[in-house]
């Protein structure tokens, strides 16, 4: 019988440098088998928040790395994003994601405990997290305007469809945690349970409406361009 899982999840510092070449690594490779855009991050990138005591890292109890977190801040600190989850391929299913979100919640109140939190997800899984958590579905006009999180998206495969949308939808969930204007979580965890067939069905149109306009852009009996093709290709349309 397999047992279960035991893992540690602790603030990232500089012991833990080493590990930022596999974390990007797997943050790739993630998004590619899920289908899904990602706005890259090198190694380099990765080192800088493990040194700003701005990132999670979680390993289990044979101290093999599992997983990662880590935040960035827009808006001179009023809006606060916890990005780049990710667990380890041989880790997942066992309740490490949540126990990395968490902790890097947690984080993010400590150290910006006036600022808005919020993330963009195509996954329904880190929706009912998030729900646990209290963040809320909103609009993108609510998330931070700052340009340098936008310029951010440049590397994910989506971003044409968030310009052709004026910035203001996308594939991608918007939710939102707001310190001074929120619900209790065991109300935003009630409300998501209650509704997530109905936000299922949602992700599906909003994937499908989205990507129709560039699926259909052809020139003479070709893809108008590279964009089409890799949809054609995640998507398998």
């Amino acid at each position: 019988m397999e047992t279960q899982q035991k893992f540690q999840v602790l603030v990232a510092d500089e012991s833990h440098l080493g590990f930022a070449q596999i974390i990007c690594d797997e943050m790739a490779a993630s998004a590619k088998a899920r289908g899904t855009g990602i706005a890259k991050r090198s190694p380099d990138y990765i080192q800088l928040k493990m040194r700003e005591g701005k990132a999670v890292i979680a390993f289990n109890q044979d101290g093999i790395w599992a997983g990662f977190c880590y935040i960035e801040t827009w808006g001179h600190g009023g809006y606060v994003a916890n990005s780049g989850l990710i667990v380890s391929p041989n880790f997942r299913k066992g309740g490490l994601a949540k126990m990395i979100k968490r902790k890097i919640f947690d984080l993010s109140r400590q150290k910006y405990p006036e600022a808005k939190i919020f993330g963009l997800t195509t996954g329904l899984a880190v929706m009912k997290i998030n729900s646990e958590l209290g963040y809320e579905p909103v609009t993108y006009s609510e998330l931070t305007q700052d340009e340098a999180f936008w310029a951010g998206c440049k590397s994910c495969v989506n971003y044409d469809i968030l310009m052709s949308k004026e910035r203001k939808n996308c594939l991608c969930t918007a939710m939102l945690f707001d310190p001074k204007d929120h619900y209790e979580p065991q109300e935003t965890k009630e409300f998501f349970e209650e509704k997530k067939s109905v936000l299922e069905r949602l992700l599906r149109i909003k994937q499908w409406k989205f990507l129709q306009p560039f699926l259909n852009k052809e020139k003479d009996g070709k893809p108008a361009n590279k964009t089409k093709k890799l949809f054609q290709q995640i998507f398998n349309f």
